[in-house]
């Protein structure tokens, strides 16, 4: 099958022929429709991860995917073939930039009726990302006041949407150009980033969703109030982390010293820091499709790329520019509905 892989790290995004995949026990092989680029996909082609996520060479880029099923292995009960299905591979399983995946069944959940494939495959990892970061971290609660950073980004348009429908009062972060999309997407207070300081504007909010690392997470500190969370997907990886991954003594250690700062910043002011890296769950993911076909939930998409532009599609996310998500259109015929170019 035809794939995008790089051959070591740093390199570039390039085609090639891989083996066709087998569904082990619980799994399915997945015809892909399309596949989603995440900034993850830039950090690993990077080597950000590389002490604590080893994968072997050639290594197919790609966590999102959206297709339908055309095989099963052994054990396997919640899918036939013939399903149209959407998730987020599990880490032992990336590889969406490809014709053809296994992954685990229990990663994997039926597509929301009222998405195209194109759409249905930006959702998983941001969706995934912003309900264990706002349901189960910070188990946020109708009332609550929460920051969204990036607010125009694949997880900041996701989560804006989440907490609306969790009931919370929601402060996000924009370039001028997207403040009309935040408030569009339910945001009650819009910050334009360039032109105003959000840690000036904001006091006393219950949790914060920072995307954005640096800085940004070390101001956020300033608008929780005492017993405040504040979780991030870029900042620091703390021990929470360590211990979710299993990791050995020594990158245990290492994750403990390069958290320490702003652990120990969060603690003289009252509240709880945590470095969320979120996982693949299919069941999570039954729920967020049903709050898409509610209306609740809808995808931002940037652009949808031809699968032969996917070094392309990395490129734009690599940017920062994108506004939502960047989607490839693996397969030729699939309809894209509302998603186009």
């Amino acid at each position: 099958m035809k794939a995008f892989a790089i051959d070591s790290y740093k390199a570039a995004l390039r085609p090639r022929e891989m083996p066709d995949p087998v569904a082990g026990p619980g799994e399915v092989v997945v015809a892909i429709a399309a596949a989603s680029v995440n900034p993850l996909d830039v950090k690993l082609r990077e080597g950000a991860f590389k002490l604590i996520l080893p994968y072997s060479m050639p290594l197919v880029l790609g966590h999102d995917l959206a297709g339908t099923v055309i095989a099963v292995g052994p054990a396997t009960r919640r899918f036939k073939v013939g399903d149209e299905v959407f998730g987020r591979a599990g880490t032992k399983h990336i590889g969406s930039f490809a014709e053809r995946i296994a992954v685990e069944e229990a990663d994997l959940a039926f597509k929301p009726a009222t998405l195209s494939m194109a759409e249905a495959a930006a959702l998983p990892l941001v969706s995934l990302t912003a309900w264990q970061g706002l349901v189960e971290r910070a188990r946020l609660q109708p009332g609550q006041c929460v920051l969204v950073h990036a607010g125009s980004g694949g997880v900041g348009t996701v989560a804006i949407q989440l907490a609306k429908h969790l009931g919370a009062q929601v402060a996000t972060t924009v370039g001028p150009n997207n403040l009309v999309l935040a408030k569009e997407l339910g945001a009650d207070v819009v910050i334009d980033y360039r032109h105003e300081a959000f840690e000036k504007r904001l006091s006393g909010c219950d949790v914060v969703l920072d995307t954005q690392g640096g800085d940004v997470l070390h101001k956020s500190l300033k608008v929780l109030k005492a017993g405040g969370k504040l979780i991030s997907i870029t900042g620091p990886p703390d021990p929470g982390f360590a211990r979710q991954i299993g990791a050995g003594f020594l990158i245990r250690q290492l994750l403990r010293l390069v958290s320490l700062k702003v652990r120990l910043n969060a603690k003289r002011q009252g509240v709880d820091y945590s470095f969320h890296f979120m996982r693949a769950d299919g069941s999570q993911l039954a729920e967020i499709a049903k709050l898409v076909d509610a209306g609740a939930i809808r995808p931002v998409i940037d652009q949808v790329f031809a699968f032969d532009e996917s070094p392309v599609a990395l490129a734009r996310v690599a940017s920062g520019r994108a506004r939502g998500k960047v989607v490839i259109r693996v397969a030729p015929d699939f309809a894209l509905g509302r998603a186009k170019r």
